[in-house]
């Protein structure tokens, strides 16, 4: 198995692996491209997005500054909208559905690492790794999520959902709620 299969089956890999390094250089490229274009050349920004991701829906608008490790494992719906200053760590699957609002600087993991130093680090020197496990996120649609919201590895967020702004979401989220705080909580149902 290779390590992007292991990355993927939410099996402990190394992230420093060269094929994964390839997808990561790309995603690096691309992204330079995007975050550097002028706002108003859409075509491009729409080519570079349908690229890097593995599925774009029509009407998804990203601002830029975006950043995300490889692109390629992140699928989002029609006409939502990613504000500036997000980061998606897609180690696993990220899927977002329909007309989404993301805010601001809103962070979604996939990856995690084992807390005990001595199962996490592997190798010595210049040659230390760090053992990553990862878990998909998956976020239903018509969802609005609050600026500087972080979103865990392994969160299903239903639709028709509202994320308090400065959230922490480290559980699932049903439908037709609103949730916020640290840890993320269900306030009422919407």
């Amino acid at each position: 198995m290779t390590e992007k299969q292991k990355m993927l089956a939410g099996q402990a890999y190394d992230s420093r692996d060269p094929e994964l390094l390839r997808a990561y250089h790309r995603a690096r490229k691309l992204l330079q491209q995007y975050n550097t274009l002028d706002s108003e050349n859409l075509a491009e920004r729409n080519r570079i997005l349908g690229e890097l991701f593995q599925q774009k829906g029509s009407g998804v608008w990203i601002e830029a500054p975006f950043f995300c490790d490889y692109g390629e494992h992140i699928s989002i719906g029609d006409n939502t909208f990613v504000n500036t200053n997000c980061i998606f760590l897609d180690n696993n699957k990220i899927s977002i559905g329909k007309n989404g609002l993301i805010a601001p600087y809103v962070q979604i993991y996939t990856a995690s690492h084992p807390l005990n130093a001595s199962d996490r680090i592997i190798g010595k020197g210049t040659d230390t790794r760090y053992l990553t496990s990862t878990r998909p996120v998956s976020i239903g649609d018509n969802v609005w999520i609050g600026g500087n919201t972080v979103i865990f590895p392994g969160v299903t967020i239903g639709d028709n959902v509202t994320i308090g702004a400065g959230s922490v979401v480290t559980k699932d989220i049903p439908d037709n709620v609103l949730a916020y705080g640290n840890p993320c909580q269900v306030v009422r149902k919407l």
